[in-house]
């Protein structure tokens, strides 16, 4: 199995790289108790999506000191790597969102696969329960049988300014109904709040709503299908041809409202990490130093 990271963003609301961030003071990063517990739950393949001016920085301060624990390859998100027929827009210089980036893998990726976030800390369990579903999925009645971890809202918020999730629906037998990216969420005292397209809005949405945080399982099939909904999404820029983004979660709701695949929904109760702003740094850094302490990691994790 293959686990996927997607690593092209640079964090503009963070000020920086903040993949390669250093969380503890052995220097690892959050993206190295990721591969970690991936390793521990069976995965045997990480592949980096990055911009392709930060391979040998991701090389020398990750790839290097986990090649002998894991085969590991890189992919590039080039904003010029598009379906046939399309071209890229004059002056568009922002990357084409989190659904471009795995369409970036295709040529690299031939099993099933997890996708994660690079800057999210998301929890052993996360791991284990994409291990198990990825083993043995495959299609079924000709749809592709994917999986998403969902998290609780309430612990995925930052105190430091807003966030974006993707509010998910989930049927009684835990599959994915639909999911809607909220681009701005903000944690208020009893619940959370979401700003509306208008712009001024706010509508309050519980803590216990599951919640997309890119963490995904696939079977490879999600290829072709990313090609389709990437060039309907193309065809359709509108006035915004250099801004829009073509979101990994609506991609895969429109695929599953087309019956090209079933999405099954894992509930975790971990506690999701993640340095959204420069602020949120100490806290993440307490919450794994409480987690080393507690013996669920090594102070060096490859030492």
């Amino acid at each position: 199995m293959t686990l996927v990271i997607l690593a092209a963003g640079m964090g503009s609301r963070y000020g920086g790289l903040k993949q390669l961030d250093p969380m503890t003071d052995a220097g690892n990063f959050i993206i190295d108790f990721s591969i970690f517990d991936a390793i521990s739950a069976g995965f045997d393949k990480v592949v980096f999506i990055i911009k392709e001016e930060n391979l040998e920085l991701f090389r020398q301060t990750i790839g290097d000191r986990i090649g002998e624990k894991v085969e590991v390859a890189y992919a590039f998100q080039r904003g010029e790597d598009l379906p046939a027929g399309f071209t890229l827009p004059k002056g568009r210089v922002k990357p084409w969102g989190t659904g471009h980036a795995v369409y970036c893998v295709r040529d690299i990726v031939k099993e099933n696969f997890a996708v994660i976030n690079a800057d999210d800390f998301y929890g052993r369990d996360t791991f284990f329960q994409l291990a198990k579903h990825l083993k043995s999925a495959t299609k079924e009645n000709g749809r592709a049988q994917h999986c998403m971890i969902g998290f609780a809202l309430g612990n995925t918020l930052t105190e430091n300014g807003t966030v974006s999730r993707g509010q998910c629906e989930v049927t009684q037998d835990g599959m994915l109904r639909s999911v809607t990216e909220r681009t701005k969420i903000m944690k208020k005292e009893t619940c959370a709040a979401y700003l509306e397209d208008d712009g001024e809005t706010w509508t309050e949405i519980p803590f216990d709503t599951i919640v997309s945080m890119n963490c995904w399982g696939f079977t490879p099939d999600i290829f072709s299908d990313l090609e389709r909904e990437f060039s309907e999404f193309l065809s359709n820029l509108g006035d915004n041809p250099l801004k829009a983004e073509f979101y990994l979660p609506a991609a895969v709701d429109a695929q599953r409202k087309a019956g090209l695949c079933d999405v099954r929904v894992y509930p975790t109760t971990s506690l999701w990490q993640g340095v959204t702003y420069p602020e949120d740094k100490a806290r993440v850094k307490s919450a794994i130093r409480a987690l080393i302490d507690g013996g669920e990691y090594k102070e060096n994790l490859w030492g």
